[in-house]
């Protein structure tokens, strides 16, 4: 009896932290604690470890004959020695990410398609918001390091970390309008394409025509098989790989590869949901004609089943299917991943608070900047008849997920690691990026749930 009563706590445990996990805000948690743990292990013991597991060069040779005769066949001078690699922090960097980006690609195609940006009138609101959000911490940042080595981070609070920021609204739950969290979702996935473009002009190091030829060549022919009504994934994965090459080769940022390719990838499914219907009905109607008598279904049956598997596959489109397979990876795995390689920073008597004004920038930028850039924005913008405030959401309503849109982390990150090559700029950048995240958070839901019992008072 005891044991039955046991077994079923635990089931009932499990099944509450199988939907705490399977919930939207887990993702932002689990990145937070994943940023925690690196700051850990980054001033433990195990700090040596941590940084020297970053450098480890994972790849292969292929040999000086190989790399000389590629050299010698090239008309442009590749100098390419012949290695094959890179180390743990690229691996994840520049390699791991660039699934991340393909997801959020994914994702702002989907909504430019059938979502919150497919109209004029639907997406003004949000991407004026999403402007205002990333040109005032900008220029905050700028102002502060205008002419100092460090004036190249501007990009930094410009970003805004959709899981982090969604996760703290979703965990107030129905004190939140639920117009509110729709607005910060479209908001959010604006400012993703925002901050794409931005890495793509500003944080481009070298530039070499010959490689962006080749990538513009993949690209084409990637669009062409989109026109001609290819469906299956693999091929545009497959040639996603020599886009990365050609991008990364190119000088532009190699993630931005990702972007291009999940606006090539169609958004249209090979069969339509009334065909499938249809389809799906006949074969079930066959299938139906089995013996009851029987356990093993006949060879008939058996091709009805993978008729209806063949169908349920295809009646998803391309972009759908791929987004669905990686968003667990890149929320699960790929981001925290991520944010543990790369918010580790050993906290030392010689970190230099002073370097040009970093902290001011990024502090500012993110707590101050993002919900006076969008508030501000957005009252100009309804002001002016530009955009129109989507119903039941105040300006205060506005303020406060402004002030959760200054959760900047893992895009801000991002940039800091194109920003800088000095490691006190860097090592500064990250620490003030954590802190004025998490503040801004705080900050953000605080006063969403004092506006909520203020307007339960009334």
């Amino acid at each position: 009896m005891s044991d039955h009563v046991h077994s079923v706590g635990d089931k009932g445990f499990v099944g509450m932290l199988t939907r705490f996990i399977k919930s939207e805000s887990f993702g932002g948690i689990f990145l937070f604690i994943c940023a925690v743990l690196a700051m850990i292990v980054a001033n433990s013991p195990l700090a040596e470890y941590y940084f020297h597991a970053k450098e480890v060069y994972i790849g292969f040779s292929v040999g000086e004959k190989v790399a000389d005769a590629v050299n010698a066949m090239s008309h442009y001078t590749v100098n390419w020695t012949g290695h094959v690699g890179l180390s743990v922090e690229h691996w994840i960097n520049d390699v791991l990410m660039a699934f991340f980006f393909l997801v959020v690609g994914l994702e702002i195609k989907r909504e430019m398609m059938y979502g919150a940006l497919a109209s004029f009138k639907k997406a003004a609101f949000p991407v004026i918001a999403a402007l205002g959000g990333m040109i005032v911490p900008g220029l905050i940042y700028y102002g502060f390091n205008i002419g100092t080595p460090s004036q190249n981070g501007f990009g930094i609070p410009m970003a805004t970390d959709i899981a982090f920021a969604l996760g703290v609204m979703l965990m107030l739950g129905s004190r939140v309008p639920a117009a509110l969290k729709v607005f910060l979702v479209t908001l959010a996935v604006a400012d993703d394409l925002g901050a794409i473009i931005v890495i793509a002009i500003f944080y481009t190091t070298t530039f070499q025509a010959f490689y962006l030829a080749i990538a513009a060549g993949i690209v084409v022919v990637l669009l062409i098989m989109n026109r001609m009504g290819v469906r299956s994934i693999a091929p545009y994965l497959i040639l996603g790989v020599p886009l990365w090459l050609a991008v990364h080769a190119c000088g532009i940022h190699a993630t931005i590869s990702a972007v291009v390719l999940a606006f090539t990838i169609p958004s249209v499914a090979k069969v339509k949901a009334s065909e499938y219907l249809e389809n799906a009905g006949s074969y079930l109607e066959i299938f139906k004609k089995r013996d009851e008598g029987s356990h093993v279904i006949s060879d008939d049956q058996i091709h009805q089943v993978a008729h209806i598997i063949k169908d349920s596959k295809f009646v998803q489109s391309p972009l759908v299917r791929i987004e669905h397979a990686l968003s667990p990876w890149s929320s699960y795995f790929i981001m925290p991943l991520f944010a543990f390689a790369n918010a580790g920073v050993t906290i030392t008597s010689d970190i230099d608070f002073g370097v040009d004004g970093i902290l001011l920038g990024i502090a500012l930028g993110l707590i101050v900047g993002k919900p006076v850039g969008i508030l501000l924005a957005t009252f100009l913008s309804e002001k002016l008849g530009i955009a129109a405030r989507p119903e039941g959401i105040g300006w205060i309503d506005i303020l406060g997920a402004g002030m959760l849109a200054g959760i900047g982390f893992t895009m801000s990150l991002f940039v800091t690691a194109l920003a800088f090559t000095n490691p006190q700029a860097t090592d500064l950048a990250k620490i003030t990026i954590l802190c004025s995240s998490l503040l801004a958070g705080i900050l953000g839901a605080a006063f969403l749930l004092i506006e909520s019992s203020l307007k339960h008072k009334h």
